[in-house]
């Protein structure tokens, strides 16, 4: 991509994400309930895709991207959904709100808008980070961040699994 359609790509992710992750703050109960979904299989489901990513990372092994006509809509799928705003966020986002009452609602929506402001910045500012990184200090990262990301999908997964024997 030329860095101008890298620019667009990174500010239209963050926006996907944005908006996908509002959307189920604000209407996810009302969604799963539609569709008869519990917030534990969610969370489980979330989970396991943690992990396949996660699994991704720690073995160096990445989807490439395929020549588009219009490349910047990688920005939507598969970075702006389901890789910024997939299950994870999306259940961690409905529970803060859940949990949330008065002004905790303020806190959850500038917590929200900080954190793809943050994921903003470093997609846009990527190639500038890789050149400092370079590649062995990325792949440090991408093995680390793999870890932590293993990690988390498998707390996602207890956690849903324990909310499958409490509900």
């Amino acid at each position: 991509m030329t860095s101008r359609d890298r620019n667009q790509a990174a500010l239209r992710a963050s926006l996907v994400a944005l908006g996908v992750i509002a959307l189920f703050a604000v209407f996810g109960k009302v969604i799963l309930k539609y569709l008869h979904i519990s917030v534990a299989a969610l969370q489980v489901s979330g989970g396991l895709l943690l992990l396949l990513v996660a699994l991704q990372l720690l073995m160096g092994e990445h989807d490439e991207v395929k020549d588009t006509p219009n490349q910047v809509n990688v920005a939507v799928v598969p970075l702006g959904t389901p890789l910024l705003a997939g299950p994870g966020a999306i259940v961690a986002m409905m529970v803060a709100v859940q949990d949330a009452s008065g002004v905790d609602y303020v806190v959850v929506a500038a917590s929200l808008v900080a954190a793809l402001a943050a994921v903003f910045l470093f997609l846009r500012f990527a190639g500038g980070i890789h050149r400092v990184l370079r590649d062995a200090g990325t792949i440090l990262l991408t093995r680390i961040a793999g870890v932590l990301l293993a990690a988390i999908a498998a707390q996602m997964i207890a956690d849903g699994v324990l909310g499958f024997v409490r509900g």
